[in-house]
């Protein structure tokens, strides 16, 4: 599934992304999603989302599951 795409991405769901201080390197981070923070239907760099754990920020780059 595609991360740049606002509808492909629900509450709940596992996803890879990448955090803002991890951009340089392209680290991602595995979370579910809390919140979706990105209100256009696509961004060209990933939709921005907070994650369950610790609340973090990042830009999904895959998603993995579809609960």
């Amino acid at each position: 599934m595609d991360g740049q795409i606002r509808n492909n991405i629900k509450p709940g769901i596992l996803v890879d992304v990448v955090l803002k201080k991890d951009q340089p390197t392209g680290k991602l981070t595995r979370g579910h999603v809390k919140r979706i923070l990105t209100n256009s239907s696509t961004h060209p760099h990933g939709i921005k989302v907070m994650l369950v754990e610790q609340n973090l920020v990042g830009r999904v780059q895959k998603i993995l599951s579809q609960e």
